[in-house]
Parts: structure tokens; C-alpha cells; sequence
């Protein structure tokens, strides 16, 4: 076997551990499922599967090679990100702070507009960048073979579990909203909760002295 269990079984908890934790792609898909229906939450889904796609072939291509040759852009892009998932920890943790089944105020727009920025807002989700540039080659064996081939296949297997959960939040969005607004003492557990996930993630991210591993 190209990959090891053990390899795809991390990638997959991994994975599953960062889509349950509000970012841009959960809030996105939420809010437009509760505020267009379920229909224009999926058009938003595909185009965000896209995006995971995009991800997965440039890391297949070896865009982890750069960052191994130049560290000076992998550490650039980690500080920002380890940033990034600070600000989203203070949005969720300060008191005027919202949980991602909180929805936001969306015109309706076209599917094309739909597919368009559930893309978007993939391609500029650092949670992504980060899994595919730091944490993905840290599952590679080369002596396990081509570790291109390896990369897609955990790429893929990130992305079905990505695609999948993300699914169950656009189809539930509307009832899971709901509960938080009738039980706020639930939506500010929830908060803290994945306030605290994203900071200790954040903070772990900044830490990190491992080297991303050139992918050839």
C-alpha cells in the first residue's frame, strides 16, 4: 500500500478536527444555507470543494518543495496563519462574539455568484494552506514510494472527509441555528469551546519548529 493506515487515519482527524472548528468555509456555507435555503448552501459546497482540489494538486505537484527551499515564505505564511486563527478565537471568545451557527445578513445571489465565492473563500482560508503546506508532508514516506502519489491520496482523503462534514452542515445549518438561538447558554459553551480549540491550534501552529518536508 502507497500510504499507511496510520497515515490516512491522521490526515482524516485532522481534518475533521478543522472543519468542526468555526472558520471561513463553516460560517460561509452556514450562513447562506439558513439565510437561500439548502440548495444555494451545496452550489456554495461544490465551489469550495474546488478550492480543496486546487489545494490538493499544486501539493501533489510538490508545492511543498518551495517552502522546504525557502523557509523564509513557510515561516511567513505560518506566522500569518497562526494570526489569523488568533483573530477567529477572539471573534468566538469576546463577549459580543458569535457562534458559527450564527448566521450573517446574505443577499441572494446566482449560483454562478455562489459557486464563485464558496471558491473564493477556500483559496483564502489559511486553514487550508496550512494543512496542505505543514501538516500533510509531515505524513510522507518516501520509502513507501512516489511521494506524489501519497500526496493525493491523503489530499483526497482530506478532501471526501472535508466535503462530507461540511455537507451535514449545510443540510442541519438551519436546525442547529435554531437550537443556539433558543438555548444561548449552549451557543456561548460553544463558543468558548472552539474559541479555545482555535487559540491552543494558534499557538502550537506559531511554536512549531518542524520543517516542511520537500515533496519531490
Amino acid at each position: 500500500m502507497v500510504v499507511s493506515t496510520e497515515a490516512l487515519i491522521g490526515i482524516a482527524l485532522i481534518e475533521l478536527g478543522l472543519v468542526v472548528i468555526p472558520g471561513p468555509n463553516m460560517i460561509y456555507l452556514v450562513s447562506r444555507s439558513i439565510t437561500q435555503g439548502r440548495r444555494a448552501g451545496l452550489v456554495s459546497l461544490a465551489g469550495v470543494g474546488v478550492g480543496f482540489l486546487f489545494y490538493l494538486l499544486a501539493a501533489s505537484a510538490g508545492l511543498a518543495t518551495l517552502f522546504a527551499l525557502v523557509p523564509e515564505i513557510y515561516l511567513t505564511l505560518k506566522l500569518a496563519g497562526a494570526a489569523y486563527l488568533l483573530w477567529l478565537a477572539w471573534n468566538a471568545l469576546r463577549p459580543s462574539g458569535s457562534s458559527g451557527f450564527t448566521p450573517s445578513d446574505l443577499t441572494p445571489d446566482s449560483h454562478r455568484k455562489l459557486f464563485g465565492m464558496g471558491l473564493l473563500t477556500c483559496l483564502l482560508n489559511p486553514k487550508i494552506a496550512i494543512l496542505y503546506i505543514s501538516l500533510l508532508p509531515q505524513f510522507l514516506d518516501p520509502s513507501r514510494g512516489h511521494v506524489g502519489a501519497q500526496s493525493l491520496i491523503l489530499g483526497l482523503t482530506q478532501l471526501i472527509v472535508g466535503v462530507a462534514v461540511n455537507a451535514i452542515f449545510v443540510v442541519t445549518a438551519g436546525s442547529v441555528a435554531i437550537f443556539f438561538v433558543r438555548r444561548p447558554l449552549w451557543s456561548r459553551i460553544h463558543r468558548y469551546l472552539t474559541g479555545t480549540a482555535l487559540a491552543v491550534f494558534a499557538v502550537k501552529l506559531a511554536t512549531d519548529r518542524t520543517a516542511p518536508v520537500a515533496t519531490p
